[in-house]
């Protein structure tokens, strides 16, 4: 759906008014959830946070945690941990949908990964509570270099991963972040389904070498085997799984970009060099 000429970020989010409804925010602590709800306060929206650690707790394997964080809730932006495409998440998210439903919450805007067969079961799941969906199917995040899974090894100096010489172009979170609270909050997006990436396919040689540049310091990629890469997880106290992800940039199934930031903003994505160079600047990376 090509947004018009001139369309803005600020622009789609007015257009219901105000609302003094929360917007339930399932995993607001996270690389997404946290920038959602900045950005809908920022707008004078209410939002409800929850996660394993919030006030109000919500936990995928806990359903009696369910009620309280939905109380009120005509909306909400749901992330699973720690992905769509795991074992359970299709009938946890199906659930979840149904439940809310029954309770009211009309509007649900669902964080998917592109090309993941699993987050597509996931999708239907959702659909089939009769909810007003999006789904935001998104690759992977400039910030898991700078939040989480790649951060220690980004200061060790070292990127150790089973990912050969594919590239990925890599999405920021803040963009997923804009996308998402556009969903939420303009009709014109119900039933929509948006792919996000960045504006280029990068290899991790090329992200090493964008790192290095920014920091300083001499940052290398090195590839290893999926074997090797489980038992490094293993070791991590990380769960198994995400070995499996790396089949979605090694098979090449997400190596072209897709433009679902310019259909909902109107504008391009932030490029990995402007993430990087700000980034470096806060001194996450320092050895």
């Amino acid at each position: 759906m090509e947004r018009p000429p001139g369309a803005d970020f600020n622009e789609s989010v007015n257009t219901q008014g105000n609302e003094t409804a929360p917007i339930l925010v399932v995993g607001g602590t996270g690389k997404t959830g946290r920038r959602v709800v900045d950005r809908l306060r920022a707008l004078g929206r209410p939002a409800r946070p929850v996660s394993r650690g919030s006030e109000v707790p919500f936990v995928w394997e806990d359903e009696s945690t369910w009620q309280a964080a939905l109380e009120g809730a005509r909306t909400a932006y749901v992330t699973y941990y720690p992905d769509l495409a795991f074992p359970g998440a299709k009938e946890a998210v199906g659930r979840f949908a149904a439940f809310a439903v029954e309770r009211g919450v009309r509007r649900l805007v669902l964080l998917s990964g592109r090309g993941e067969e699993g987050a597509v079961a996931s999708e239907e799941a959702l659909k089939a509570s009769g909810c007003d969906w999006t789904v935001v199917r998104a690759d992977w995040f400039n910030q898991n270099f700078s939040e989480d899974f790649f951060l220690d090894p980004v200061r060790s100096g070292e990127l150790a991963l089973p990912a050969g010489d594919a590239v990925e172009p890599f999405v920021d979170a803040d963009d997923i972040a804009d996308v998402v609270v556009a969903a939420l909050t303009d009709d014109r997006h119900i039933g929509e389904t948006y792919e996000l990436s960045g504006p280029r396919p990068l290899s991790f040689h090329d992200v090493a070498r964008e790192l290095s540049a920014a920091t300083g310091r001499t940052i290398t990629y090195t590839p290893v085997g999926a074997d090797d890469y489980r038992a490094m997880l293993r070791e991590a106290g990380a769960p198994e799984e995400f070995a499996d992800l790396f089949t979605l940039i090694t098979d090449g199934r997400n190596a072209g970009v897709v433009h679902g930031v310019r259909e909902v903003l109107g504008r391009e994505p932030r490029d990995f060099s402007q993430y990087v160079r700000e980034t470096a600047a806060t001194g996450i990376w320092d050895a």
